[in-house]
């Protein structure tokens, strides 16, 4: 694997990673990226559990954090120490990553600092047995330490937040969920599905359409009262079809009361079917509103 000017690419993900302790006498350590100039860091919600944060950069200056926004329905905290001049990271769109392409991971594993690891990212979605929220999924080697670092593309850019290993895969929060935790926006309505990616053959052509197929459909959800069953394909709004795994998460965003109609497949793959699809219904002990790409 040959990446043009990966030595500097590395050198400067190494200066946008921290440090951070969140436990008496400097144990429990974890990662965070700098987010912004200002100091401004992002790291999961599980790494600042602590009676005390403190954020070592990479040239050995420690700083005390402060938390402003944890949310740890998406485990991820926003962290600012009175510093400036920081070497930021730049982010990259997590819903344009496809399979098969380089991921770079950087973090603070087992205490050693700045370590890294490559891999490729093997699929952006959710995991069953883990919830509806969306992942970028990667080969890359992570251990304790590495939770709140980045997982980012060949160019250095961050698409997600390394958060714990499941199926031998890292899992990172993808960079989309930050951009949105920070803004402060809401997560999308719940639909109720698991979901899974497929290429659907179009009858009378060689071409091929993305689709999303349904695994489950949770009981009394918007989907099932909508009579959506597990083996739908999921094609796009009646507006445009879906070209990416996110453009489901796009069309469901936000908690306002409204229908959606959706164009989907069942069996038949000549009969494009539509489906209306009330959203902003909480079901019984859920929140109206989950975040995930398959809602």
């Amino acid at each position: 694997m040959h990446i043009t000017g990966f030595g500097e690419i590395a050198e400067q993900l190494r200066r946008s990673t921290v440090l951070i302790t969140a436990g008496p006498n400097g144990r429990g350590n974890g990662s965070g990226v700098i987010w912004s100039s200002d100091g401004s860091i992002i790291t999961n919600a599980h790494v600042t559990r602590g009676p005390r944060l403190r954020v070592q950069l990479w040239d050995a200056r420690e700083f005390d954090a402060t938390v402003t926004v944890r949310d740890p329905a998406r485990d991820l905290a926003h962290l600012q120490i009175a510093a400036a001049n920081l070497p930021a990271a730049s982010a990259a769109d997590s819903s344009r990553v496809r399979p098969g392409e380089i991921a770079i991971a950087i973090g603070n594993p087992l205490g050693f600092v700045g370590a890294l690891t490559t891999g490729v990212v093997h699929a952006v979605g959710s995991i069953r047995g883990l919830g509806p929220q969306s992942w970028v999924q990667a080969d890359v080697r992570l251990a304790p330490g590495n939770s709140g670092g980045p997982l980012a593309d060949a160019a250095g850019r961050v698409i997600g937040i390394n958060t714990m290993v499941a199926g031998g895969l890292a899992l990172a929060i993808p960079s989309h969920v930050v951009a949105d935790f920070l803004a402060g926006g809401s997560p999308e309505n719940w639909l109720g599905v698991t979901l899974y990616p497929v290429q659907v053959p179009r009858p009378g052509s060689n071409a091929k359409a993305f689709g999303l197929v349904l695994l489950e459909v949770e009981p009394g959800s918007p989907a099932a009262q909508a009579s959506l069953l597990p083996g739908d394909i999921l094609l796009g709004t009646e507006q445009q079809p879906f070209a990416f795994i996110e453009d489901l998460s796009r069309a469901l965003r936000g908690s306002d009361p409204r229908q959606l109609r959706l164009d989907f497949l069942r069996g038949d793959y000549a009969r494009v079917r539509r489906v209306t699809i009330q959203l902003g219904r909480a079901q019984p002990g859920k929140p109206r509103a989950r975040s995930s790409v398959a809602a």
